[in-house]
């Protein structure tokens, strides 16, 4: 019969002294005179499986020798079960057959490779067990998002990836055009004339569905979006790419109170999926990449989040007798310093931070009565820094109206978005995940560019 690891791996006992036929990838090949060793991996389990080879029961014993690390095989065999091992169980192969070869340079040897190499190879990366481990978790952790919002009778929503409007005011953004780079149509002012372009207006890829997500919100209560989003910010940090994939809930009459709640529950939710479904990927990441990580996340689970106002955030910064690189001040962002010293040193749990000052957030957040603050809240972890970026959406028509002129936002383009409060408007709330900062919190991977499987960020588009 013919089987996978994984399935092997749930009942060893179940499948022992029977012929089985597996079909997989060499990870590394230890030959010797009389017997030869394999070990195999098809894809399915993050572990191996032994392959016993002898030259008085394998087929063309000399052939099997020769099998080089990463070729692809099948191997027809008995499983064996060695409960006195430290594998409890292994195949004794009757016939190995090599489907696919490997020569020498092949890149992907049993050896230690450095992050920055197997980025250079990202297509063959996943065939290590650190990659292996990353990208089945970012497979989970996907799954764990739509199950959690699907149970919360969330409708998943897909927004634009092509836009013409700026969802966060920035201004990086890619612009998406079918004119002629070499020879541009200019108006009379000499600016170029997107009339003649494909949409016959000036076209972006999206940094965010929010303002979409809103529109559907105002129709299905609550909703989510999870996808793509593109930024065209030139940061070369650990923590930012060009492109990646974000989560954007939004919930019809909830507050900043009930944004927290759901931001809260849904952390923790995926938390608890994923040790749940791959305690050996995580074991992994506990062991070799970032020592308790395991202990961390457990104690997520078990903690109540703090929440702080920004200004609380500042007081306590200012009074904690410790030199920042960037000096904490009110009116101004948190650095990642001030966020490891909340969340490492003076709460020790993930932190709500609320309240921010209206100058440095967006257009669409809720103005707070003392008119200097904003509804917004950030969460903020260890290790990731913000996880979680989110606000009270600004329902007033007029105080809208009057924040996107002070920040020079032209209403023409957003008058649907303008409608949304026209027409049956309310209390409502959402927030952005960005995926790939919750799998580096997942996995103590701290590099964005090792938890995307092709990254593209500044002068890197390969692949």
């Amino acid at each position: 019969m013919e089987l996978t690891i994984r399935q092997i791996y749930k009942d060893p006992a179940s499948f022992a002294n029977q012929e089985i036929v597996l079909q997989g990838w060499i990870r590394n090949h230890r030959d010797q005179k009389e017997f030869g060793f394999i070990n195999l991996n098809d894809g399915s389990f993050f572990e191996t499986i032994q392959v016993v080879y002898e030259r008085e029961k394998t087929k063309d014993f000399e052939q099997v020798t020769r099998l080089t690390v990463g070729s692809s095989i099948k191997v027809i065999g008995t499983l064996e079960l060695t409960p006195e091992r430290s594998q409890p169980f292994e195949i004794k192969a009757k016939e190995v057959e090599l489907l696919g070869g490997a020569d020498e340079t092949y890149p992907i040897q049993p050896k230690r490779h450095t992050r920055e190499f197997l980025r250079e190879v990202a297509h063959l990366r996943p065939r290590t067990n650190l990659f292996s481990a990353v990208f089945r978790i970012r497979s989970l952790t996907a799954y764990a998002i739509h199950r959690f919002f699907q149970e919360q009778d969330f409708v998943y929503v897909n927004t634009p990836i092509i836009t013409a409007n700026d969802g966060e005011g920035a201004g990086e953004m890619f612009k998406v055009t079918t004119l002629n780079l070499d020879k541009l149509p200019r108006t009379e002012d000499g600016e170029i004339d997107y009339s003649k372009d494909f949409f016959g207006k000036a076209a972006n890829l999206t940094v965010t569905g929010q303002l979409e997500g809103e529109a559907y919100a105002m129709a299905f209560r609550n909703i989510y979006t999870f996808g793509p989003t593109f930024r065209a910010e030139n940061s070369n940090t650990m923590t930012h790419a060009s492109e990646f994939w974000m989560i954007e809930p939004e919930m019809a009459f909830t507050d900043l109170a009930g944004n927290m709640e759901m931001i809260e529950s849904m952390v923790k939710y995926v938390i608890s999926y994923v040790l749940k479904h791959a305690p050996e990927e995580m074991a992994f990441f506990d062991k070799f990449v970032e020592n308790g990580l395991l202990n961390k996340l457990n104690h997520v689970l078990n903690s109540e989040f703090t929440k702080i106002t920004h200004k609380e955030a500042i007081d306590i910064l200012l009074n904690a007798g410790v030199k920042f690189e960037n000096k904490p001040a009110h009116g101004r962002d948190l650095a990642k310093e001030h966020e490891k010293y909340l969340t490492e040193k003076h709460f020790g749990t993930p932190v709500f931070v609320t309240n921010w000052p209206k100058d440095i957030k967006a257009f669409y957040m809720r103005l707070n009565d003392d008119n200097e603050t904003v509804a917004a809240v950030d969460l903020i972890v260890a290790g990731s820094g913000e996880l979680v970026g989110g606000s009270q959406r600004e329902e007033r028509l007029d105080l809208l109206e009057k924040r996107m002129e002070e920040m020079h936002i032209p209403k023409k383009d957003l008058d649907w978005y303008l409608d949304l409060r026209r027409y049956g408007g309310c209390v409502h709330s959402g927030f952005g995940l960005g995926f790939e900062r919750l799998l580096i919190y997942l996995t103590g991977v701290e590099n964005i560019r090792d938890v995307i499987p092709f990254p593209r960020t500044p002068k890197n588009l390969e692949f």
